[in-house]
């Protein structure tokens, strides 16, 4: 099964535009806060330097207008829903022509019980470890049993898998896992927010194996 990835956390241009070259199939900013949020124009610099390629925001619990207007004035072309958005949020932004991914953040066994409400009115279902005071980008990683009974759950809903992969751990975790997105933030960074062109290049290669186009 062919596996995309997805760079997330970038806050420069540059970075934006290495990964598309390298071939990302999705990138991502963060307007949720932490070391990597993003300033409006930022966040259009970034979708600016990829314009073939989707740009999903990172949002928190921001309300839809919010939503709508960052992705508008930004060049977005979807919403990546953290925080403890309702299956009415989701709705109302695919609605609005969104591509729309609804998180899951794993601690405890139970929290598998809410990927089924989460694949609801969603394009797909981000799976990541819960770790305290961390939003995402915590290069803590999910354990793969867990992510595989994820997998299984979610059923025919497209599954992203992150948490703490990076070139040397995407390749194995997508043959045991095999969900449809691999995404990578802090395992591809030089600091955070500042990646690093060759982790970002070994990542792919690892994640889709090698193209002939590098």
């Amino acid at each position: 099964m062919a596996v995309e990835a997805k760079i997330c956390g970038l806050t420069r241009p540059e970075d934006a535009a290495a990964a598309a070259e390298a071939g990302a199939a999705y990138l991502g900013v963060v307007f949720a806060g932490g070391p990597r949020v993003v300033t409006l124009p930022q966040a259009a610099n970034v979708a600016a330097a990829a314009p073939g390629v989707p740009v999903l925001g990172v949002f928190g619990d921001h309300l839809v207008p919010e939503i709508l207007r960052l992705a508008r004035q930004a060049g977005l072309r979807g919403a990546q829903l953290h925080g403890d958005s309702p299956r009415d949020v989701a709705r109302r932004l695919r609605e609005a022509g969104l591509i729309v991914w609804r998180v899951v953040r794993i601690a405890a066994p139970a929290d598998l019980d809410r990927l089924e409400e989460a694949a609801q009115d969603a394009d797909a279902v981000l799976v990541e470890p819960r770790v305290a005071h961390a939003a995402g980008g915590s290069g803590v990683a999910l354990d793969l049993a867990v992510a595989r009974e994820a997998r299984a759950r979610l059923g025919g809903c497209r599954m992203v898998l992150a948490g703490g992969l990076t070139p040397e751990t995407v390749g194995a975790a997508a043959a045991l896992v095999r969900p449809e997105v691999v995404d990578v933030s802090s395992g591809v960074e030089r600091l955070p927010g500042i990646k690093d062109p060759v982790r970002i290049a070994a990542f792919l290669e690892a994640a889709l194996g090698p193209s002939p186009i590098r």
